[in-house]
């Protein structure tokens, strides 16, 4: 247990400073992010979460992605600055969560000895949208994050995955920080575009 807890650690220090420089829309926040997920995935087997085992494995393509689609995804590849979704790309997205996630769960449940394969399967589903989105730079990806972040809390806890949940509560609180950072930088630059 001693080799989670160091590789646990690791991975708390490498989530702040991932989320911290996400905030901030610095591009540092990918290759940061990269290390933490591989260290999940490594945590994740070990205690049996495989929906979030999985989800981090997915995390590990998406940090490249999002690492380049940052620098060379705006107009005329620059850097791609914040955005918004339509109501339709909002409830879209709302309801792509609310029908995968019973539907994994119920997989999770049936053919594997996941625990709280549903609360699993929730933050797998919401975490793989919101991750779209982050690397989509689309200020709703917050709104995803906070929802993870909050059932995210109770499963580490109860998987006595201490500095886990801790993460995640400082996660929440880092979610709310980059949903008002982001908003000002979208009204920003919707300001300079008139």
């Amino acid at each position: 247990m001693a080799t989670v807890t160091g590789i646990e650690l690791a991975a708390v220090l490498f989530g702040l400073a991932c989320v911290w420089l996400t905030i901030r829309q610095n591009i540092w926040c990918w290759p940061t992010g990269l290390v933490q997920v591989i260290l999940y995935v490594i945590i994740f087997y070990q205690v049996k979460l495989y929906s979030d085992l999985i989800l981090h494995l997915v995390y590990i393509g998406m940090q490249i992605y999002g690492w380049h689609h940052w620098l060379y995804g705006g107009k005329n590849q620059e850097a791609l600055p914040v955005s918004t979704l339509t109501s339709q790309q909002r409830g879209f997205w709302i309801l792509i969560a609310g029908l995968i996630t019973p539907l994994w769960g119920f997989g999770m449940a049936k053919y594997t000895d996941a625990t709280f394969p549903y609360g699993d399967a929730f933050t797998t589903v919401a975490s793989l949208i919101a991750q779209w989105l982050l690397a989509q730079k689309k200020l709703e990806s917050w709104y995803f994050w906070i929802a993870v972040d909050v059932i995210a809390i109770g499963i580490y806890w109860q998987k006595n995955l201490v500095l886990t949940a801790g993460l995640y509560s400082v996660f929440l609180i880092l979610a709310v920080i980059g949903l008002l950072a982001w908003r000002k930088a979208f009204s920003s630059n919707r300001s300079e575009a008139i």
